[in-house]
């Protein structure tokens, strides 16, 4: 079992920063409800905060701080906006990302500003064709969080087997002048994620903005040579898969603040007090100790994972699946929490202007990320558990 980790001095203050812009997004959650974006405020002030340079390489300005701190970051957000801790965890992640690739695409980047913002969308849809110096791509992605507040985009698509290196998944690295953004996002819950479409037609990727996502080698991730913060060694897939599901856990902690608030005064139009309801005590005792477990589960595999990074070693594929299942039951456990308070709130819980429904909304649209699918992950585990070959390509 991992000790408990003392947080540095750096990570005490961004946690300290985004606490105290909780209040700002509450106020402005509605805002971003109605617009389909996280406001340009909001971005603004993470920026200023240094909220975004988290997992940036200190060469670039960044903090290079420990992956539990930088999720504890994001859990703060969610208690004021779901929406905007999700886009805060997606391209929070992208610096840590970008780390890996060569120089040279860091350059492209940050060279100018070190503070430009990348989206993405992984899903392998892209229309790849090898040329010299690189690939032509062509393609729509859907679900590009925060797409309007980056001029760079990663997108997912299949490399072509080359030489003696099988196909496998890509990254493809684009400055916003090679795609546009259809926007298309009107839905249930994370309305403010604005997490548009992604079109590309016909564009050239030269070879050094192109990753094999989930290639631990250093031939493969060849920033790790000067980036060297063992927090660069993680595999891709530990690090994006908790970006879309930790949000959730912080959305817990809010809406239980709200259901306690609510409770405390809240008398029914028959009388009924909500504190004094069996069944309301029960729901946010249970929600409580559920949202520890949650993260102490986090902060368990991320120690795990850390000291198998700082010895150079891999974790092994059941390892890596028990945690990408963990990570994919989040976001389901949260909503189901979040159901039960929501149901204490009776009538009164039901308008949309209730800070209690526009969580479980946020929690029902993130439970369908392809990430966050528990089943599939569970059957994974468990596959390979009793013997069978690991079915999870990604993984």
């Amino acid at each position: 079992m991992t000790a408990t980790r003392e947080k540095t001095p750096q990570e005490i203050e961004l946690i300290e920063r985004a606490r105290r812009l909780v209040p700002q997004l509450k106020a402005r959650a509605a805002q971003a409800e109605r617009e389909f974006k996280v406001p340009v405020e909001t971005i603004a002030d993470m920026q200023e905060m240094g909220l975004f340079r988290a997992l940036q390489p200190k060469a670039y300005g960044g903090y290079e701080i420990d992956l539990r701190a930088f999720f504890e970051i994001q859990m703060t957000l969610a208690e004021g906006c779901m929406s905007t801790a999700w886009v805060y965890g997606v391209l929070g992640v992208h610096p840590w990302q970008l780390a890996r690739y060569p120089l040279e695409a860091q350059k492209d980047v940050w060279g100018e500003d070190s503070s430009t913002l990348m989206s993405s969308t992984y899903m392998p849809v892209a229309k790849v064709t090898p040329v010299e110096g690189g690939y032509r791509i062509s393609g729509r992605w859907g679900f590009s969080s925060g797409s309007e507040h980056c001029s760079w985009c990663l997108l997912g698509g299949i490399i072509p087997p080359e030489g003696d290196q099988p196909a496998e998944h890509g990254t493809f690295l684009l400055p916003r002048s090679d795609y546009r953004i259809e926007h298309n996002w009107d839905v249930l819950g994370l309305r403010g994620t604005g997490s548009h479409d992604i079109v590309v037609e016909d564009a050239f990727v030269p070879a050094y903005r192109v990753q094999r996502t989930n290639n631990w080698t250093v031939e493969a991730t060849p920033g790790r040579l000067v980036n060297t913060n063992p927090i660069y060694a993680i595999p891709f897939a530990q690090i994006f898969a908790r970006a879309v599901s930790t949000s959730a856990m912080g959305a817990l902690q809010g809406a239980i603040d709200e259901f306690r608030s609510n409770a405390a005064q809240h008398i029914g139009k028959h009388g009924a007090k909500t504190a004094e309801d069996p069944g309301a005590q029960n729901a946010v005792a249970d929600a409580t100790i559920t949202l520890d477990m949650l993260k102490l589960v986090l902060e368990r595999n991320y120690g795990q994972l850390m000291e198998l990074a700082q010895a150079n070693k891999y974790p092994d594929v059941e390892t890596r699946l028990l945690y990408r299942f963990q990570s994919s039951y989040v976001t389901n456990i949260c909503a189901e929490k979040v159901n039960e308070l929501l149901r204490c709130m009776a009538a009164s819980g039901l308008y949309s202007s209730n800070p209690v429904a526009r969580i479980f909304r946020d929690l029902h649209q993130a439970r369908g990320h392809i990430a966050n699918n528990y089943m599939a992950y569970g059957r994974s585990y468990g596959a390979v558990l009793l013997g069978l070959p690991n079915p999870d390509p990604f993984v």
